[in-house]
């Protein structure tokens, strides 16, 4: 070795370097990275219950949630039921609404069938007594439609209104005002608020000058 290489080597020394270590898995070094306490914990199982205290009231929680579980069970099987029993009873109203008014309708029936008999009898020639059966029927039928909330609407003299009369025609007229009612075709009918029908009539209008 030259007196230059020599120089160098004192003048400037190598440091000395720690020897390198081998790289660590990443499980390993996250472990290391853990503390002991938080290992413990996630690796600790949870405990079973041992003493008779505990156990006697896992039971108890048990048999609570089982008794719930039951009243669950049955009020679904009542509602299930009334939802059925509720569509039955609404299906059967729906199919005998009519049963009530039908009952009142049945006397005027009889009454009327008893009138056209009496017409056809050879023996009976008295019209007036005929026109007597037919009012009295005609009132029969009319009261039982009243009690079921059937209002009849008699424009008869009345100004027109659009929302009760339907105008089938206008006619000249000096001794009816203007927009009143001069005649009554049909009347109209009304259940409770509700317009069935509405009166056909003839309106009244000024004659031409």
């Amino acid at each position: 070795m030259s007196a230059k290489e020599n120089w160098s080597k004192a003048t400037h020394p190598q440091e000395a370097l720690p020897p390198a270590e081998p790289d660590q898995p990443a499980e390993t070094a996250s472990a290391a990275a853990e503390s002991p306490k938080a290992r413990a914990e996630t690796a600790a199982p949870a405990e079973a219950p041992s003493t008779p205290q505990q156990i006697e009231e896992l039971k108890l929680k048990a048999a609570k949630a089982d008794e719930l579980w039951d009243r669950v069970l049955r009020a679904t099987a009542d509602l299930e039921n009334f939802k059925k029993r509720a569509a039955r009873e609404r299906q059967e109203a729906i199919k005998f609404a009519n049963a009530s008014l039908l009952e009142k309708l049945i006397p005027a029936l009889d009454n009327l069938e008893m009138a056209l008999a009496a017409a056809n009898n050879a023996e009976i020639h008295s019209m007036e007594s005929l026109k007597t059966g037919i009012a009295m029927i005609c009132n029969q039928l009319k009261a039982a439609l009243a009690d079921t909330g059937l209002e009849e609407i008699d424009a008869t003299n009345q100004a027109f209104d659009p929302n009760l009369h339907e105008a089938v025609s206008h006619q000249e007229s000096a001794d009816v005002p203007e927009g009143q009612v001069l005649q009554q075709l049909r009347k109209g009918y009304k259940l409770r608020e509700r317009l069935i029908r509405p009166a056909s009539v003839v309106v009244a209008r000024k004659p031409d000058a």
